[in-house]
């Protein structure tokens, strides 16, 4: 890879004292509550960060393609656009989950789909900046999404890649592919699930929680640690409830090396949609 993906909270310290030209997104959210994130960003986040929508920047609102669909190109530009984004600069995107939620969906989005060639995660995320006393702006309730958008609109324009995406009827056509499923063992087996109506996981899928590409202190596993358990099984498509959690660990693939799996971004919330498609409810961990 041309550049590390990953970035930590001393060297974005250090980048922005020196006045580097970077763009800090901040992807904070909760897959339950559509405001949770940006109150979160109001009340405490990076000087200069705006804030990236899950719920709004990130999905489009056709509930029928899962819970957060492929965004419509046009709006997804013009909001990349209104937050000032430029090819030159580096953008850098955090939340407060290791990247789960949703900083990688983030990252996939901008660097796999759109195009641009330098995004980075915060590697620990808020917590890690908090641990060397980064600084933090409290911006208060009155904040609107106008005023947060501090830099001028660019013309940068992506340049959208569907190649890495795959849709349900290409699994189904495809029986042969190796599926990941990145949600809790308990949501795959079907012994718990607390966003959708129907439980279990898709036939021929085998279990890796997104979390396992964690320490246990929220920082990403090394490179070399990722690629030895990510060959153990190397996937050719990801996914998760509403593709979410699937682009953290496509993300770790990127980290690793390894060659980036696709991403079935409807998800279990989209491919329960059609009662016709098949079902498992047990399996095990790989």
């Amino acid at each position: 890879m041309a550049f590390s993906p990953l970035i930590s909270a001393d060297v974005l310290q250090y980048n922005l004292d020196q006045g580097q030209d970077m763009m800090i997104l901040d992807c904070r959210a909760s897959l339950t509550d559509a405001n949770a994130g940006r109150r979160a960003w109001q009340n405490a986040h990076l000087p200069q960060s705006q804030y990236f929508d899950l719920h709004r920047d990130m999905a489009s609102e056709d509930s029928s393609q899962g819970r957060f669909p492929l965004p419509i190109k046009e709006t997804f530009t013009k909001r990349l656009q209104s937050f000032g984004i430029t090819s030159s600069q580096a953008i850098v995107l955090l939340d407060d989950a290791g990247g789960t939620l949703a900083a990688a969906r983030a990252w996939w989005l901008l660097y796999i789909w759109a195009g641009h060639p330098n995004v980075k995660i915060l590697d620990g995320g808020l917590a890690a900046w908090r641990s060397i006393g980064g600084q933090l702006v409290d911006s208060s309730a009155k904040i609107t999404q106008a005023s947060c958008d501090v830099s001028a609109v660019s013309d940068w324009t992506p340049s959208y890649n569907n190649n890495q995406l795959i849709s349900a009827e290409e699994i189904i056509a495809r029986p042969d592919l190796r599926l990941t499923d990145a949600r809790s063992f308990d949501r795959f087996t079907g012994k718990h699930e607390p966003l959708d109506s129907v439980a279990g996981h898709i036939p021929g899928a085998d279990c890796r929680p997104s979390a396992f590409n964690l320490t246990n202190d929220g920082y990403f596993k090394s490179s070399k640690q990722l690629r030895q358990e990510l060959t153990r099984r190397v996937s050719e498509v990801v996914y998760c409830g509403g593709g979410v959690a699937a682009c953290h660990t496509i993300f770790c693939y990127y980290i690793a090396g390894l060659p980036i799996p696709k991403l079935y971004i409807g998800s279990w919330s989209h491919w329960i949609r059609d009662k016709t498609r098949p079902i498992i409810r047990t399996k095990y961990l790989i």
